[in-house]
């Protein structure tokens, strides 16, 4: 027997919501569990993810949205699909989830979104975290803002509530979603419950 095609996990959820330090757990957890792992993020380190966050502040809208998805493919291409198919199993800081609400928040409509992500890869299990907003607002307050959104007092709130439809969105385009409280877990608790989560790797049988 020889190892099939690895599996494709994401992480999402609103800015304070837990999501380093529950990737980092999850990645010890898959790797107690002999599962080879790698990680990556959104937006990527290529020359078009470091130019998104460098201008982050002042790119808005569609396009915006267009950079975000044009980094996207070529991440999918150049490192996710790579790695999916050597057998790893890639845990992905933010993916569509993150642009479904993000952009939506800076006022794009979200069948744009949807035509202009269509064709990227969907992952096996999309996991979004999520917590109360005041929560959310209190950890981003005692951290200091990070980009534009934390500016706003609103945003928690509606983070929360977009991400709630995104979960809806997802599952209705036939992606497996977990949605994870990070408010009555641990980290290491939700690394658990979403390793358990996880679709079985196909194997492909030696020739």
């Amino acid at each position: 027997m020889t190892s099939g095609r690895g599996l494709f996990i994401t992480l999402d959820g609103p800015s304070g919501v837990g999501k380093s330090t529950t990737i980092q757990a999850l990645r010890d957890e898959l790797t107690r569990r002999g599962i080879a792992v790698r990680q990556t993020l959104e937006p990527t380190t290529s020359d078009v993810g470091r130019f998104i966050s460098e201008h982050f502040s002042h790119i808005r809208g569609r396009a915006l949205a267009c950079l975000v998805a044009a980094d996207r493919y070529g991440h999918v291409e150049h490192e996710i699909e790579p790695w999916l198919s050597a057998g790893d199993t890639v845990i992905c800081d933010r993916y569509l989830a993150s642009t479904l609400v993000m952009q939506q928040l800076d006022g794009v409509p979200l069948k744009f979104l949807l035509d202009l992500n269509a064709h990227v890869l969907k992952p096996d299990l999309a996991v979004i975290l999520t917590a109360p907003p005041d929560l959310i607002a209190a950890r981003i307050a005692a951290r200091g803002p990070r980009n534009r959104f934390h500016l706003d007092p609103t945003v928690p709130g509606r983070e929360v509530d977009l991400y709630d439809e995104t979960a809806h969105t997802l599952m209705t385009a036939n992606v497996k979603v977990l949605v994870a409280n990070t408010s009555v877990a641990t980290p290491s608790e939700v690394a658990a419950t979403i390793a358990d989560a996880i679709p079985e790797s196909p194997v492909a049988s030696a020739a």
